[in-house]
């Protein structure tokens, strides 16, 4: 990469940035399309591209953008993410599942590949296959609530009151409003002393 080249990728990275700093999407999208009309490969227009129609209520396009930036980089775990986040957005499960499991395969440590992979198997009735996913994104990030959230209705939903109140009890120590919803929504009372 030249240093001109680097220079122009840093005035379009501020450029795109101000103008949506300031509200004006439209301009930012025509930029960011100008940019990948003259350079098809360039990462970051196609990323940003699809974030703001993401935005901007077009999924499907925003879909249509992020699949290209994947084929362009596809080892980068994120853009993976990325395009199952907007897939599941739009109920196609089947793909965003296979997304996510690319992120996983790609980053390990994802977290919200995790989280999103679970997801996506929940939203399939697919609990037994959900519940190592969501076990790994609570892994991942044991202070964060969602994943712990999920697993928690996941065990309710299977008749398995007892480890449902165990992470209820465990969510009430860092995050008792959470534990709080679970206790009404599922009826159970958190498993005393559980951790």
């Amino acid at each position: 990469m030249s240093v001109k080249s680097t220079w122009s990728d840093g005035v379009l990275r501020v450029r795109v940035w101000w103008l949506l700093l300031l509200g004006r999407r439209a301009a930012a999208m025509r930029v960011l399309t100008g940019v990948v009309q003259r350079r098809p490969d360039h990462a970051y227009a196609l990323g940003t591209l699809a974030h703001v129609l993401a935005v901007a209520g077009d999924a499907a396009g925003a879909v249509h953008v992020q699949q290209r930036l994947v084929q362009l980089q596809p080892g980068d775990a994120v853009a993976w993410f990325n395009l199952g986040y907007l897939q599941q957005q739009l109920g196609r499960f089947d793909a965003a599942e296979a997304a996510f499991e690319t992120a996983t395969r790609h980053a390990p440590g994802l977290d919200r590949a995790w989280y999103g992979l679970g997801l996506c198997r929940l939203a399939q009735s697919r609990l037994d296959a959900a519940e190592p996913a969501l076990r790994k994104a609570a892994e991942l990030q044991p202070m964060s609530p969602f994943a712990w959230y999920q697993l928690a209705r996941l065990h309710a939903e299977r008749g398995e009151r007892g480890q449902a109140a165990d992470i209820i009890a465990h969510l009430r120590r860092f995050e008792p409003r959470v534990a709080d919803q679970l206790v009404r929504e599922t009826g159970l009372a958190p498993a005393p002393g559980a951790a």
